[in-house]
């Protein structure tokens, strides 16, 4: 089992999507991001718990809020030739690549439940990433610009929205992601930075699967929550 037998007072339910369209997945996050919501009336929301849905993505590349560069029709149809989807979306950051071998998360949390500012849900979230590389004897580390690091070479992007204390998107962990899709573009328009995964920092394949229990056990722990698989 790799959930401890922990007794929480908050509970997050997991909802494992597998291998998605960016579009389909962000329809049924957004769907409960507005039954979470307190309405305008102040009835109750539709739905009290929180969720953290699991999935990997075809390929997508996604610009967030900062949409510097990224709005040019040819570099648009330039991306889109390769395949790939192109979406803008609500979260912070600028333009970043999802696709097959990434570990993507998105909790949907109220986080009145956590007492948090949105600023130190975020440095919860890269602490489970850092512990969960940890797990496999991978060291990294923080940086002034979000997401989690080994040296110059970013592991994992963080990206997130929140509305009246309801989270969503979240983080994406490079497993055994082709790198190369990395090379069309500047991720988080950083230049000078590069990605990396943890099979190429182990040299050896690890897998979504792989990485996924281990992920949730961190997560449990520094959220002090009780999962609930669905």
């Amino acid at each position: 089992m790799w959930l401890s037998r922990v007794l929480f007072n908050k509970k997050v339910i997991i909802q494992s999507l597998g291998l998605q369209s960016y579009s389909a997945v962000m329809s049924t996050m957004k769907r409960i991001v507005e039954a979470k919501m307190p309405g305008k009336d102040k009835q109750p929301p539709e739905i009290v718990d929180d969720y953290l849905f699991l999935c990997q993505h075809h390929p997508v590349y996604t610009v967030g809020i900062r949409t510097k560069d990224y709005m040019d029709t040819e570099v648009i149809n330039r991306l889109k030739e390769l395949d790939a989807e192109y979406q803008y979306t609500d979260r912070g950051g600028l333009i970043t690549f999802h696709g097959p071998g990434q570990l993507v998360c998105y909790p949907v949390l109220n986080l009145k439940n956590y007492g948090w500012t949105l600023r130190c849900y975020i440095h919860k979230l890269e602490q489970v990433v850092m512990d969960t590389c940890q797990q496999f004897g991978v060291e990294t580390h923080r940086t002034d610009d979000v997401g989690i690091w080994i040296g110059n070479e970013k592991i994992a992007a963080i990206g997130v929205h929140c509305q009246r204390h309801i989270t969503s998107h979240g983080l994406a962990l490079n497993c055994n992601t082709d790198l190369s899709w990395f090379g069309h573009i500047v991720p988080c328009g950083l230049q000078g930075k590069s990605m990396t995964s943890l099979s190429r920092q182990l040299d050896d394949i690890v897998t979504v699967e792989h990485v996924t229990p281990h992920l949730l056990d961190k997560f449990q722990r520094v959220f002090g929550c009780e999962m609930v698989e669905k």
